[in-house]
C-alpha cells in the first residue's frame, strides 16, 4: 500500500512558477513510476508528466513540454513537479499517482492516487 500526499499548490499570477511535491509512504517507492495529472472543472483528467522508478525516463505532453519538469528523490520518497511560465489554462487540481505497470511511452497503469492540490493561475 502506498499513500501519497501532495503539497505546494496555491494561487499564482500568469507567468509565475510553483513547485508541487508529493510525499509517498512505504519502503518500495523506487519501484513505482510516478505521474502528475490534473483535472480542471468540467474537463477530463489529463497526464502532465511521468517519471520512471529510477528517474531516468520522463514524459511530458506537448501542452506542458518545456514549462514543467518532473523529478524524484527516492531517498526522500518524494516526487516533484516544477511548473514555470504558468498560464491560466493550467488552473486545475493536480494529483500525483504511483504505478507499477508500463503501458506505453510515458503511460503507466496507476495504482495509487493522492487527494490533489489546487493550482490557480490568475491572468
Amino acid at each position: 500500500q502506498v499513500q501519497l500526499v501532495e503539497s505546494g499548490g496555491g494561487l499564482v499570477q500568469a507567468g509565475g512558477s510553483l513547485r508541487l511535491s508529493c510525499a509517498a509512504s512505504g519502503r518500495t517507492f523506487s519501484r513505482y513510476a510516478m505521474g502528475w495529472f490534473r483535472q480542471a472543472p468540467g474537463k477530463e483528467r489529463e497526464l502532465v508528466a511521468s517519471i520512471s522508478g529510477s528517474g531516468g525516463s520522463t514524459y511530458y505532453p506537448n501542452s506542458v513540454k518545456g514549462r514543467f519538469t518532473i523529478s524524484r528523490d527516492n531517498a526522500k520518497n518524494t516526487v516533484y513537479l516544477q511548473m514555470n511560465s504558468l498560464k491560466p489554462e493550467d488552473t486545475a487540481v493536480y494529483y500525483c499517482a504511483a504505478g507499477l505497470t508500463y503501458l506505453s511511452t510515458g503511460d503507466y497503469g496507476m495504482d495509487y492516487w493522492g487527494k490533489g492540490t489546487l493550482v490557480t493561475v490568475s491572468s
